[in-house]
């Protein structure tokens, strides 16, 4: 039986796995909920967007999403407050940037009502999976790839955009180590790296299995040129904190404009710590290691928040960095998860209510 809600037409489940999930002890993203939301593009637009129950997708070989990668994505999670009441952060950033990532590979951008309207009602209908435990969020993963068929290398004329949501409880990585890349590179210019583009992450993959060989859980990426500049902490933007500023790269073709990013930039502001966007070489940050100046390194993302580096390696040499009582990266994530669950005033407008 279909019901509607904003104008999406809604295919219930008949049967629930809510029951068998132990919303205590939730792993990130292994857990998916009992709904998504389906919308297709076919003969030059967009169908109307649809929950359906969550199911396995079938595609002929010849599409074009296995030979092409055209494969676009967002992050993002729904917080429940006290009150039951669900909030989204910041989520038409998403949109614009799946959009500018689209733009990028080629496919057809969606329109706005599209993703909001079909976001809305899926989480409408999900509601009872947005966990209440502190910590806890249910992750949204927005996506979209070529579903149309064809070896010839051109882009498809068909594509499936898909929003799935997985329950997940809170995010600790525990103290990280970080090896400085000094061989391989996450993007060039001139390509996709600005982009959430599946192909990003696949490139990734190895040259961090060669830092774990190495005792290391995460690279730092440097520029494709030179590699003399920090660029992105493994898939999060970075940040350094050296004397009393927070640095961070600029964003530019190699480097993704993360909604994160962007937060704890105009939070930084607001709480009065200057902050620098630059270039910041790895002899500056070497050198500030061996000084005493370098306080802190952190990645910045949607999974974490933020996630303090405990150390680096570079040139075979390892630098470990201070353990603050008062660092920067626990003033700014907690500004920013008691805006996300509702807890603190938003000055900014960046929270986003559900509907319910």
């Amino acid at each position: 039986m279909e019901t509607m809600a904003n104008n999406v037409a809604i295919e219930k489940s008949k049967t629930s796995k809510i029951q068998d999930v132990d919303f205590d002890n939730l792993s990130f993203g292994s857990v998916y909920s009992d709904h998504m939301l389906v919308c297709d593009y076919k003969n030059g637009e967009w169908s109307a967007p649809k929950v359906v129950p969550y199911q396995p997708i079938t595609l002929d070989p010849s599409a074009k999403i296995f030979h092409y990668g055209q494969s676009i994505f967002e992050g993002m999670k729904a917080y429940k407050d006290e009150a039951g009441k669900i909030w989204l952060f910041r989520p038409l950033e998403n949109w614009k940037r799946l959009n500018k990532s689209a733009k990028r590979l080629a496919i057809p951008e969606l329109p706005e009502a599209y993703f909001m309207d079909g976001l809305n009602a899926l989480l409408q209908v999900e509601s009872d999976w947005v966990p209440q435990n502190p910590g806890s969020s249910l992750y949204i993963r927005p996506f979209i790839f070529a579903s149309g068929n064809g070896f010839h290398a051109s882009p498809a004329d068909e594509y499936k955009f898909i929003i799935a949501c997985a329950p997940s409880g809170s995010y600790f990585s525990g103290k990280v180590k970080v090896l400085i890349e000094e061989t391989y590179s996450r993007a060039a210019n001139g390509g996709v790296g600005y982009a959430k583009a599946g192909g990003n992450y696949a490139g990734q993959f190895y040259p961090t299995q060669l830092a774990a060989e190495k005792g290391y859980q995460q690279v730092i990426w440097t520029d494709d040129n030179t590699h003399e500049f920090i660029e992105e902490a493994g898939a999060m933007n970075v940040f350094v904190r050296i004397g009393d500023t927070l640095l961070t790269a600029p964003t530019n073709d190699r480097i993704l404009d993360g909604i994160t990013r962007k937060s704890i930039l105009d939070i930084a502001n607001d709480e009065g710590i200057k902050t620098e966007v630059r270039k910041v070489s790895v002899h500056e940050l070497v050198e500030a290691a061996k000084n005493g100046t370098l306080k802190e390194m952190f990645g910045a993302g949607t999974a974490a928040v933020i996630s303090p580096i405990a150390g680096f390696g570079y040139h075979g040499e390892d630098y470990d960095l201070p353990e603050l009582e008062n660092s920067y990266a626990s003033l700014l994530k907690k500004r920013i998860t008691d805006i996300q669950y509702n807890r603190a005033e938003d000055k900014f407008g960046w929270r986003y209510e559900v509907a319910q």
